[in-house]
């Protein structure tokens, strides 16, 4: 990372006042800056189309804003790459050429000083804010970040419309052109696509120690907006100086597949900054709270309590499953806790397990068997013992957790995650946040953060309307453009949608068997849950698919695509290949070519819809044929349907 190198002012000479453009190394993206009447403005073409007009950039403090009477010191350009290894992620290792400028902007009414650091790759362009020292102070306050994004050709609008900045970030996806948006919040990311089929990305990267942003169209364009501190609206960000934004990031293609496949947001920021990793293990991992704690008839007295846990560490000791989460049974939770319902109460305490419930001798039975033990906790309950509480966890032998229901991004609440993340680490904890606001890439820094959610997913299907494929589809368009997508998956009870109820034991699920499976393989998650009980998958065709799809890959490709309607997603693991392909509630045919495989013969495992599966959607079909690079799979998608495929060395 650059440091503070290019913070002296430099006045511009004459010939220097011409716009500052910044090119992506193919040249198929530029970033133009500029200062128009004194205040700064930037823009971005792409394949010489105009996709972003003059957009405003300021920073409003509690002393002014950083908007007017602005001079530009003398730009510094810089080519490097980024090449660097990821412990988990969508890949191993990542090379990402770049062309950077540093601009220095100077307020002479204030003495303020502040660095836009632009970066343009070949799949986007980001830029941030470097606040410098300011004589007099060292210390900031912001009230307002006026980012704009001033689109052109009213493109369509696809995202997550949110009440306020108090959310778990979850609901159903929205279509409208740009013109048609209401005045609401807009959670990040949000996909941008254009008449012509250029699509744009926007999301942040790299959020530390700084308020989480969103969008909203003000005057017809779309506006940044800060989640404030709790409590009041008028700040949003208090730091020291020198102080770091986050990265706003554009990725932009005329092919939404790349936008997928696209490493930016790790690109963007720090290196690991755990030294010893050996011991972080992505995998899978049952949840036993989604279908209701299932067990069977002839097990001695099920609750919160070995003999339930054991029966669960068996089964996936049996099924290659990493991990088993102990969460609650009877809805108590495993640790005591006097609060109405999951709300932690006065004497809440994660350190202490329920009467009955011995978490060492959990932990011991799982390795025993090659089992990894993780907890549910609620954030509430949790935070205030955090450092006695992991070590305990870790004295007990716990490898993980879900931390629930923050429901903020607030700076203190980002800097409370980032906190959570640092001191996990030191006990070989990993992290998996929900009900909690979208990644920004800090897997790469701090690879114990496994995944977050972010987004609706199939827990509502056990109190409400089942979440429909036409809702899955915008996942990786929107949601896992961000990064690691945590989703309740592996539920095995489909029903036709006359057929659906809402079950809070032994929920249904809408779509079919494969749309399933596939998800496992569209979605990335460095954690994916494998929810039902274990009845219900064992002996079960396509169960041999989940004990098999890894969740930590090498290698991404997304060979077809269209926003809304289906995708072909392929990761590589090692030298073997899985796919995963969905479609919404239209049934159809597509063609993946399978250009990324290498030299060679493959086997392919091939799980497709039934021809009933309109009445059985629980039913697949399994083929297994040789394949080489030059082949093309003809996969058949059911409506609500998907395929799933792996191609073995």
């Amino acid at each position: 990372m650059l440091l503070y190198a290019f913070a002296t002012i430099v006045s511009l000479s004459a010939s220097a006042q011409k716009p500052v453009q910044l090119f992506s190394p193919n040249k198929e993206i530029v970033l133009n800056f500029n200062l128009i009447n004194n205040a700064p403005v930037y823009s971005v073409a792409y394949k010489g189309k105009m996709i972003i007009d003059k957009s405003t950039l300021g920073i409003v403090f509690t002393d002014g804003a950083f908007d007017n009477n602005i001079t530009a010191g003398k730009p510094a350009f810089v080519d490097s790459t980024e090449d660097y290894t990821l412990v988990t992620g969508k890949a191993s290792h990542v090379h990402d050429s770049y062309r950077q400028v540093t601009i220095p902007l100077q307020q002479a009414s204030t003495g303020r000083q502040i660095n836009l650091v632009a970066r343009a790759f070949n799949d986007g362009v980001a830029f941030r804010f470097q606040f410098l020292s300011k004589q007099g102070s060292d210390s900031m306050v912001i009230t307002d970040e006026n980012t704009t994004f001033n689109f052109t050709d009213n493109p369509t609008v696809h995202a997550l419309f949110l009440p306020n900045y108090t959310s778990s970030h979850e609901g159903p996806y929205a279509t409208l052109p740009l013109s048609a948006l209401p005045d609401s919040l807009m959670d990040m990311p949000v996909l941008f696509q254009r008449a012509d089929n250029i699509f744009i990305g926007v999301t942040e990267a790299q959020l530390l120690d700084y308020a989480g942003m969103y969008l909203k169209k003000q005057n017809g364009v779309i506006t940044g907006k800060l989640s404030p501190w709790p409590g009041q609206t008028a700040v949003k960000v208090r730091a020291s100086l020198p102080h770091n934004s986050p990265w706003r990031v554009m990725l932009i293609s005329d092919r939404v597949g790349a936008l997928i496949e696209s490493n930016i947001i790790t690109s963007l920021n720090d290196d690991c900054k755990i030294q010893d990793v050996s011991w972080i293990k992505p995998g899978t991992s049952t949840f036993p709270w989604w279908n209701g704690n299932v067990t069977p008839d002839t097990l001695n007295a099920p609750g919160n309590n070995f003999v339930t846990n054991q029966y669960y560490i068996d089964f996936c000791a049996r099924n290659h499953i990493t991990y088993h989460s102990v969460v609650e049974y009877g809805l108590h939770q495993w640790y005591t806790d006097d609060g109405i319902g999951f709300q932690p109460g006065p004497h809440a305490d994660v350190t202490k397990p329920v009467p009955g419930l011995d978490m060492k001798e959990i932990c011991d039975y799982g390795k025993s068997v090659g089992v990894g033990i993780r907890v549910w906790v609620h954030f509430y309950a949790l935070y205030p013992k955090l450092d006695s509480a992991f070590a305990i966890f870790e004295k007990w032998g716990l490898q993980g957790m879900m931390v629930d229901f923050m429901d903020r991004d607030d700076q203190l609440m980002v800097n409370m995650q980032t906190e959570i993340l640092q001191k996990a680490a030191v006990h070989h904890l990993h992290i998996q946040f929900h009900g909690a606001y979208k990644p920004t890439g800090l897997n790469r820094t701090y690879p114990n953060e496994f995944t977050r959610e972010g987004t609706r997913n199939y827990e509502c299907n056990k109190w409400g309307p089942g979440l429909t494929a036409d809702h899955d589809i915008n996942m990786p368009f929107i949601r896992l453009l961000a990064g690691s997508t945590d989703y309740h998956l592996g539920g095995f009870r489909a029903v036709p949608d006359n057929a659906y109820v809402a079950q809070y034991t032994r929920p249904l699920m809408l779509g079919t068997r494969c749309h399933m499976l596939a998800m496992y393989v569209v979605l990335q998650n460095t954690l994916s849950m494998v929810c039902d009980y274990p009845a219900a998958y064992e002996g079960q065709p396509g169960f041999e698919f989940i004990q098999r799809v890894p969740t930590n890959w090498d290698e991404t490709k997304v060979p077809d695509a269209k926003v809304g309607g289906y995708v072909a997603v392929a990761r590589r693991k090692n030298e073997n290949w899985y796919i995963g392909a969905i479609t919404n509630h239209e049934a159809r045919q597509i063609n993946v070519p399978l250009y990324f495989l290498g030299d060679g013969n493959y086997t392919a495992e091939i799980y497709t819809d039934a021809p009933d599966v309109a009445t059985n959607p629980n039913h697949l079909l399994k083929q297994t044929k040789t394949v080489t690079k030059n082949d093309v799979l003809k996969l058949p998608l059911a409506a609500g349907g998907g395929a799933a495929v792996n191609i073995l060395k």
